[in-house]
């Protein structure tokens, strides 16, 4: 029976770049996340939520499997026709873009607060993705925002097996009937294996891993949703040994670790690739969507893991070489532009965007974009609509394997070391001041716009400023704009250094701090030593600790 539930609007109820995110404790007060569930369907693109199909799992972080049960009652109540919803309420985020896509979905829900913690005293969040597989785009997260600043009232089901809803099963794999809907509970790592053999070289690189029998994998993924994604290709597809997988087992606080895939949070990972002198060791995050990779002997950087799969996916990907190369690259503003260097060598187009993975959907969809890329380790291509930790892992084992055809001990080191002396390097560094005071870190960014006449022809570690602006981009498909996205201080030799406010916290404000340098002859130097004069200068510049109060980096 469909109950109509007075209520009145929450502030601070306004989508970020990926969605609503909160601490457990909010999401937890009454009435706080029907709210939110509700102006989802309220926001849905037409033809609405009537008669639809709606995919829902997330990354099994605690209070997932309650807000399941919400998402059904109140999809229920507005119209949802069928429920696609992973089991356990376990989908990672690209195998949620991937069932929307290939089960043709009007969209989905994803429960995840991405890489940041979980557990009772830690973040929460909901995600809408739009029928392309995709984060929403502003549009839609803005008419979603307007609901939840007028909504009155939210329907549901009651929770109740007398004159309601008792909570639906989400162990049992297989349809469920309800009265005027379906609720089917899918394996959350099927779907998503079946596309993974579709676009790599699978018999290649269980060849390469057979006559290869010293190469070693080691895949952390943080206690978060990878885990049976992970334990399902690399070890029962590839053939690699179980002992290549560590934290696999998705826990609801993801094991009181930060599920972040970077050296300071994967530090066990790192610990071990070096120790045991792992051939390539990768790491994902709580939802699925990033990335990290590194050897024994080498940290690859996003932006230049990006890049170097660029290079080489339309000679040894089939999914790129059998269906016509690439169409396009693109990158974050703030990632290295070393993917740019790439698509001139191969005459493609390439697209700076604004951060968020949703600016990317449009030129997917419209045909002119192929891979992309975020600095902050995400990764991945058109074959779905959200950057793919496992994805690039794989890219990563398919491109080893094929250029060890005729290069052999070819590894990690040795492929960026080649990829260096064709393109040259971009040394690229990020600093992280997380949950910092947003007042303060407001009154920086906006005394940095203001600044470029200031320091335009001044000069900070040997060289001058040329440029200062606030990133702007206009979208060339459907010509919305968006303003505001960073503040870029650009160099006369092309160095950059990049500010910018995150909208990835669940409270306070981060402020990201992005540097890059370029050089085509000093490839091998540490990254830390190349981009020092650089890292001085955008302290210099942001004058960040008077308005922050931090002296260092998270």
């Amino acid at each position: 029976m469909v109950t109509v539930v007075k209520t009145l609007p929450f502030d601070g109820q306004k989508p970020g770049t990926s969605g609503l995110r909160k601490r457990v404790v909010v999401f937890q007060q009454p009435h706080y996340t029907e709210n939110f569930i509700q102006a989802i369907f309220t926001a849905m693109p037409a033809p609405g939520p009537h008669g639809a199909t709606v995919v829902v799992g997330g990354d099994g972080r605690y209070y997932v499997k309650d807000v399941v049960q919400k998402i059904i009652r109140i999809g229920a109540a507005n119209g949802i026709a069928r429920f696609i919803v992973g089991k356990d309420g376990i989908l990672s985020t690209p195998a949620a873009s991937a069932v929307i896509r290939m089960r043709k979905a009007d969209g989905g829900i994803i429960l995840t607060a991405s890489h940041n913690p979980g557990g009772p005293d830690n973040d929460f969040g909901i995600k809408y993705n739009t029928r392309n597989g995709g984060p929403a785009p502003e549009a839609v997260t803005d008419a979603m925002h307007q609901a939840t600043l007028s909504i009155t009232e939210y329907k549901t089901i009651a929770a109740s097996a007398a004159d309601g809803l008792a909570d639906v099963d989400l162990s049992a794999v297989g349809e469920q009937a309800f009265d005027g809907f379906v609720v089917e509970i899918v394996d959350p790592v099927e779907d998503y294996v079946e596309l993974m053999k579709g676009i790599f070289d699978f018999d290649l690189i269980k060849r390469f891993r057979s006559e290869n029998p010293q190469f070693s994998l080691l895949f952390d993924a943080l206690n978060g949703v990878t885990g049976p994604y992970g334990e399902r290709i690399f070890v029962e597809e590839l053939g690699f040994p179980a002992s290549c997988l560590d934290q696999c087992t998705p826990l609801e606080d993801f094991g009181g670790l930060h599920p972040d895939p970077n050296l300071t949070y994967a530090h066990r990972l790192v610990e071990r690739v070096a120790k045991e002198r792992i051939s390539l060791g990768a790491a994902s995050d709580g939802d699925g969507d990033r990335n990290m990779v590194l050897s024994h002997d080498w940290f690859v950087t996003p932006s230049d893991s990006v890049a170097l799969i660029a290079h080489y996916a339309a000679d040894c990907i089939p999914y790129f070489k059998n269906n016509g190369g690439l169409s396009g690259l693109a990158r974050s503003m703030p990632t290295s532009c070393a993917i740019d260097r790439v698509a001139a060598r191969k005459g493609l187009e390439c697209f700076e965007v604004p951060t968020g993975w949703k600016f990317f959907g449009n030129l997917m969809d419209a045909g002119r974009l192929s891979i992309c890329g975020e600095e902050s380790f995400g990764t991945g291509s058109d074959h779905i609509r959200e950057k793919d930790g496992i994805w690039a892992i794989v890219a990563w084992l398919n491109i080893i394997a094929h250029v060890s055809q005729t290069v052999p001990n070819t590894s990690v080191r040795s492929l960026m070391l080649d990829f260096f002396s064709i393109y040259g390097r971009n040394y690229f560094t990020r600093y992280d001041y997380e949950e910092v005071d947003a007042a303060g870190a407001g009154q920086m960014m906006d005394r940095l716009r203001g600044l470029g006449a200031d320091i335009v022809g001044k000069s900070f570690g040997g060289t001058a400023v040329s440029k200062v602006d606030d990133f702007e981009y206009t979208d060339p498909i459907d010509g919305s704009v968006s303003k505001k996205q960073g503040v870029r201080v650009i160099f006369a030799d092309s160095s950059r250094i990049i500010f910018r406010l995150s909208g990835t916290g669940s409270q306070g404000a981060t402020v990201r701090i992005y540097i890059e340098k370029y050089d085509s002859e000093r490839c091998d130097q540490d990254a830390q030593v190349a981009l020092k004069p650089l890292v001085d200068a955008a302290l210099e510049i942001s004058k960040l600790e008077e308005f922050t109060g931090r002296k260092t980096p998270t």
